[in-house]
């Protein structure tokens, strides 16, 4: 209850290698492993300074690069050449204008460092309507099992430290020591027991032994 709500938005972008043309059945694995090496790289190049600085500045926003970098991750998706740019906020407004921010600026800052280099928008972000944090479901379990974790741990060193004798059979099997006599609980009623018992009722005035 005390978690604020994050939003994610999230923008896809397509490393355009030379060699390869979408549509095109002349597709061998070394041209989809170079484009995929390109994804790589050019996350890294999202990732720097100079890249989050600049979109700081573009966006206006309140952050350091720290602060920013934290908010973003990226990945190829499903190991093609298409890899996505998520931006998490606790806005679902700012989420989605820092992303479109580093879509728009990414293609040319990796065109001023990777030689002959081509970066496409695949789909721009939009404003998130769902809250991806926190999870209800995920909090109410591990809120569960943390509870029964604590709960064994309490009756665990209750046990350990619970020093009365409660019966005979105690005294037989923690001391090995012979029993000689046994105190009868004389306020027990209805005993089925061959001990004798004391009954006090208070409404008759009458007091009983047997």
């Amino acid at each position: 209850l005390f978690i604020t709500p994050l939003y994610t938005a999230s923008a896809m972008m397509y490393v355009n290698n030379s060699s390869i043309s979408v549509g095109s059945t002349q597709v061998n694995l070394s041209d989809l492993t170079a484009a995929q090496s390109l994804v790589e790289t050019y996350m890294v190049i999202l990732k720097t300074r100079g890249t989050l600085e600049e979109v700081i500045k573009e966006a206006n926003l309140p952050y350091d690069y720290e602060q920013l970098s934290g908010m973003i991750e990226a990945g190829a998706v499903n190991s093609t050449e298409v890899f996505s740019i998520s931006v998490t906020s606790a806005s679902p407004e700012e989420a989605e204008k820092i992303a479109n921010t580093i879509a728009e600026l990414l293609p040319n800052r990796i065109a001023d460092i990777v030689e002959g280099s081509s970066v496409r928008i695949v789909d721009y972000a939009v404003v998130p309507s769902k809250k991806t944090s926190p999870s209800l479901s995920k909090n109410t379990m591990l809120g569960a099992m943390l509870g029964f974790v604590l709960s064994c741990g309490v009756f665990t060193v209750l046990y350990l430290l619970d020093d009365v004798v409660h019966n005979e059979d105690y005294v037989r099997v923690t001391f090995d020591l012979p029993l000689l006599a046994v105190v009868p609980d004389l306020t027990e009623k209805n005993s089925k027991s061959n001990y004798y018992y004391y009954r006090d009722d208070s409404k008759s005035g009458k007091e009983e032994t047997a």
